[in-house]
């Protein structure tokens, strides 16, 4: 910036701010990764390295201290830090309600790699001699009550398939879960890998969930994280969802968007905007497991510096975890209080 310039902010804020929250990076030529979605080290954020931060926030607050530095009698609305909960469902159960052919298949597959531990863990929680592991609702609701959470829980009700492996939609425990969960917390649908193909396949999926809550339903998560802009949020927008919660990157944490506050979508192609609002998530369970290989006490120091960096700006976070991560089953052994210890951040 010129020295001498009389610019209060050295660049188009509302341009930058445009070009950020629509995501038009993501109308580009881009190099997508092996489930065809738009990466994180695809990103502006990630390049100029600023994607732990809400960017778009930091610049907001610039601009109100420099408008009240001019006009000291201007008012603007006191926002404060909050806190919002999801839950996705992928598989409720890990050896429950997968149907005979499913789970004689497992056991002849445990059979054949000789794991005597995962054949008789099997059997004993068929035999309702143990609890199924993934079977972690009632602590998670009995958190989410002792910290007073909002929370939101993404059910998968697909057809079974290569990447969408969940317990039969007509499992009738899993639907009285599904009832059960409603009880306590708000639900949305979380459209399968394969819905990607087919609008008939979303629009199937949803009915299904609003048939066992007879309740519309209007909040929306893909499953893997499934983007595809705009086509995605079309669909979204003529099945009457109103709110998605897909925005975040499965690879890091941080703002897919650079901003940590709801925003309605703009369709850039047809230049217009719609009643279809955002809800970008900052930190994900698996993200930490799975691509990064950190520990829970890595995790949570990352965790922690999101969650500073939204308070700094009064924002608003959403955090994305799944029922397993309590398990303490195989690659979540370990993993169980991490999601407690987030919440004392949070809150004290």
């Amino acid at each position: 910036m010129d020295q001498n310039s009389d610019e209060i902010i050295p660049f188009d804020v509302f341009s930058a701010t445009f070009f950020l929250v629509s995501r038009y990076e993501e109308y580009l030529p881009h190099i997508k990764d092996h489930y065809n979605r738009f990466t994180a080290k695809e990103s502006l954020a990630y390049k100029h390295n600023f994607l732990d931060k809400p960017l778009v926030n930091l610049w907001l607050l610039e601009c109100k201290k420099a408008l009240l530095n001019h006009f000291p009698s201007l008012t603007f609305s006191d926002k404060k830090f909050s806190y919002q909960s999801t839950i996705d469902i992928d598989n409720a159960y890990c050896f429950l309600e997968k149907g005979f052919v499913r789970s004689t298949a497992s056991f002849i597959k445990s059979a054949f790699e000789m794991d005597k531990e995962l054949i008789k863990q099997r059997k004993d929680v068929l035999l309702a001699k143990e609890k199924d592991p993934y079977d972690t609702f009632e602590l998670q609701l009995s958190l989410n009550k002792r910290y007073d959470v909002d929370v939101v829980y993404f059910i998968l009700l697909a057809d079974y398939g290569l990447n969408d492996k969940n317990c039969s939609v007509h499992s009738r425990k899993f639907q009285l879960l599904i009832k059960h969960l409603s009880d306590h917390a708000k639900l949305g649908i979380h459209p399968s890998f394969a819905s990607n193909a087919t609008f008939e396949t979303f629009a199937v999926e949803k009915k299904r969930l609003e048939n066992i809550i007879k309740k519309e339903v209007e909040l929306s998560r893909q499953h893997f994280l499934k983007l595809d802009l705009p086509k995605t949020y079309r669909n979204l927008i003529e099945l009457s969802v109103k709110d998605d919660y897909t925005m975040g990157y499965a690879s890091l944490p941080g703002f897919r968007a650079s901003i940590c506050t709801p925003f309605y979508f703009y369709d850039l192609e047809l230049e217009i905007s719609t009643n279809l609002k955002v809800h970008p998530f900052a930190v994900m369970d698996a993200t930490f497991n799975y691509y990064l290989r950190t520990s829970p006490e890595q995790s949570i120091s990352m965790i922690k510096k999101i969650i500073d960096n939204i308070k700094l700006v009064d924002g608003h976070f959403i955090s994305l975890w799944h029922n397993e991560t309590w398990s303490e089953y195989k690659e979540w052994k370990g993993w169980s209080k991490l999601y407690e210890k987030m919440l004392e951040y949070i809150y004290n």
